[in-house]
């Protein structure tokens, strides 16, 4: 599983205009000079009609940054189930402006803190023309209070399904959530009777949520190998740096074998990552398995990393003038983000035929 020179080309352009423009500040350019929320659209929607490895590496140089930017909610979520729902009139209306940037998107999906679609209860009952009324709360929105447009999943005569609901709607309350990653906003949306416009056909959400859940899975792991592996890299920059009886703590036995785990638990996640990547990109059959595997041990290595890097900081790890805190919080929010790491231990289980723990 290599990247090729291109991807690694992709790679070096992301981190160059994210080493110049800081927090949200990077996401024009990061549109405009590069086209990243447009990687994985088709060309005949405006993109550059890529695919997950290319994902992969934009979130993986996002992960190192901590970048605040839109694009797993937009540019992953939003595009991915656009083009899972078949609608070829709705990709048509959104998926260029998506993929220019100039408009964000989110997914209202999750409730009662459950990316499983068996647990989605907000109501759509039919409108007026084509039109629905879409009913209920939704939390854990990427990026919910800043995006144009939302895909709300609803729960239809027919089952599960995705609607397009305006964001500026009077029936569409967003409020902001308060979360220990301040680097990732995310919303609680709550609709009371919010006009929606049916997205692919009745009743598909059910069929389109999985597929969008196991690449969501895939992008965010590539996030977290990013984000452990500058964790592994700021620590043993420090270890080099800091003397302590005269010596760099870098030199001590005890040091260099935690610094050695460290590196073992990075370039297992990254395998785990690159694997679902290219499992995805291909379309594999063992694409679920792959995801899965990925988000559970991509979200306990950049946890066990980001505690190392605190730990071995000393004193300077736990202070507001670090980043350590930062990438800790971070961790432990992608963690749970998409299900935490026992449910889709879970779910690799039941794939494999085999009983849960």
């Amino acid at each position: 599983m290599r990247l090729t020179e291109e991807q690694e080309e992709l790679r070096s352009a992301v981190r160059a205009v994210l080493g110049r423009h800081a927090g949200d500040a990077a996401w024009r350019p990061l549109t405009e000079q590069i086209g990243v929320a447009g990687l994985a659209v088709p060309e005949a929607y405006g993109g550059a009609g890529c695919g997950a490895r290319e994902v992969h590496v934009v979130m993986e140089e996002l992960g190192r940054e901590l970048s605040p930017v839109p694009y797993l909610g937009s540019a992953v979520l939003v595009v991915q189930a656009l083009l899972a729902s078949g609608d070829e009139a709705a990709c048509a209306r959104l998926l260029p402006g998506l993929a220019s940037g100039a408009v964000v998107g989110a997914l209202a999906w999750a409730e009662r803190g459950s990316w499983d679609p068996s647990v989605v209860r907000a109501e759509a009952t039919p409108g007026p023309g084509e039109m629905w009324r879409i009913t209920g709360t939704k939390e854990h929105v990427l990026d919910g209070a800043r995006a144009e447009v939302l895909l709300v999943a609803a729960r239809s005569g027919a089952g599960v399904s995705l609607f397009e609901v305006s964001g500026d709607g009077a029936s569409t309350d967003r409020e902001p959530t308060v979360t220990m990653d301040s680097t990732r906003t995310q919303a609680r949306v709550v609709l009371t009777g919010a006009m929606g416009r049916l997205v692919g056909a009745e009743g598909e959400g059910d069929r389109v949520l999985p597929h969008v859940l196991e690449l969501a899975c895939t992008a965010l792991a590539a996030e977290q190998v990013g984000a452990a592996s500058r964790c592994l890299e700021l620590t043993l920059a420090y270890a080099e740096e800091r003397v302590q009886f005269g010596r760099p703590i870098g030199s001590f036995q005890a040091v260099k074998h935690r610094l050695a785990d460290a590196y073992v638990l990075v370039e297992s996640a990254r395998s785990a990552a690159l694997g679902a990547s290219f499992a995805a990109a291909a379309g594999a059959p063992e694409q679920t398995r792959c995801a899965a595997a990925a988000k559970s041990a991509c979200s306990e290595a950049f946890s066990a990393v980001a505690g190392e890097m605190i730990q071995l900081h000393g004193g300077i790890g736990m202070t507001w003038e670090h980043d350590a805190h930062r990438y800790f919080k971070r961790a432990h929010g992608s963690a749970q983000l998409f299900g935490p790491p026992a449910w889709h231990r879970e779910r690799l289980a039941a794939g494999l035929g085999l009983p849960a723990a």
